[in-house]
């Protein structure tokens, strides 16, 4: 997919997430930030509308694989590392 993170945004992302709760909050504002609308990005990360509406009201039962495309759709990756490192 894609990369079409603007410039800026890394610096105020979070370093951690621990519910998906905070990952929907994360996604909604990168969209935002980039100007997209839920339709925008639903469209190009090949999802329906309500997958990405329910992905950023942090329901936590969303399909693991569409939520990794929508965050490299948006410039973002997900990093597994052993806590407090």
């Amino acid at each position: 997919m894609k990369k079409i993170l603007s410039a800026g945004t890394e610096d105020a992302l979070p370093s951690a997430v621990a519910t998906t709760e905070q990952v929907g909050n994360l996604v909604q504002r990168v969209r935002k930030e980039q100007q997209m609308t839920q339709f925008d990005l639903a469209s190009l990360a090949g999802c329906g509308n309500r997958f990405l509406v329910e992905l950023e009201k942090g329901k936590q039962t969303v399909q693991m694989q569409k939520v990794l495309d929508v965050l490299a759709l948006l410039g973002l990756e997900v990093v597994i590392r052993k806590k407090g490192s």
